[in-house]
């Protein structure tokens, strides 16, 4: 596949307004491997390549293991996620399927006791900051270096 468009030389100001929320993301008091996690589990359904090669890379820099990050696809048939990460994968992939079930009142009375309102607003934030960034990259092409 080739690049289309080089995104962030073709418009800084947007990537300025996008890396705002990535700041706002930074202060939050999540967990950064729960970041992590969200990020790649979004981009593995939205099959963003350059954002999996980049969380993956950025999961294993703050101590997340090989088999989790392996087994991240299948959260739900393994053992190796806290249950407060499975609320927030369970949180991310409503969030980013949006439109095929518009977050069901189950998955907001699963992850509900995780998740204060400040972290559940940041953790929502994360989920839709990473699916902008996938839409960005898959439209434009952007490929793991």
């Amino acid at each position: 596949m080739k690049k289309r468009l080089d995104f962030l030389k073709a418009n800084p100001a947007v990537v300025k307004a996008m890396m705002g929320v990535e700041e706002q993301i930074s202060k939050s008091p999540l967990d950064q491997i729960l970041k992590e996690l969200v990020r790649l589990r979004a981009s593995q359904i939205n099959g963003c390549a350059f954002c999996l090669d980049m969380h993956v890379a950025d999961a294993r820099k703050a101590g997340d293991t090989e088999r989790r990050l392996a087994t991240v696809s299948a959260w739900r048939e393994t053992p190796f996620f806290s249950e407060r990460e499975r609320a927030a994968l369970e949180w991310t992939e409503a969030l980013t399927l949006v439109s095929q079930g518009h977050v069901p009142d189950s998955v907001w009375e699963a992850v509900r006791p995780h998740f204060d309102d400040k972290e559940l607003t940041d953790l929502t934030l994360l989920v839709t900051s990473i699916n902008s960034w996938n839409r960005f990259a898959i439209a434009f092409r952007k490929m793991p270096e």
